[in-house]
């Protein structure tokens, strides 16, 4: 007699992003969380690269050339 359930269910599920590999496995077709087909789309998260075919985390730098955190001394 009411709202019907499945339209309250999907309004509150938001999409929730893959997260990538920690490293590539070379396949010659790239799979659906590949980091090298991740960083060329532009689908990384933020704070991630890739070097040497591995997932990195990059350190996050202020304009003043320290690190963030950090106090200059």
């Amino acid at each position: 007699m009411g709202k019907s359930k499945d339209t309250s269910k999907k309004a509150g599920k938001a999409k929730v992003a893959k997260l990538p590999k920690k490293k590539c496995c070379v396949s010659s077709t790239k799979c659906g969380r590949c980091p090298l087909r991740m960083l060329k789309e532009g689908t990384l998260p933020a704070g991630y690269t890739v070097k040497k075919r591995k997932l990195v985390k990059v350190d996050v730098v202020t304009a003043k050339g320290g690190k963030k955190g950090k106090k200059a001394a």
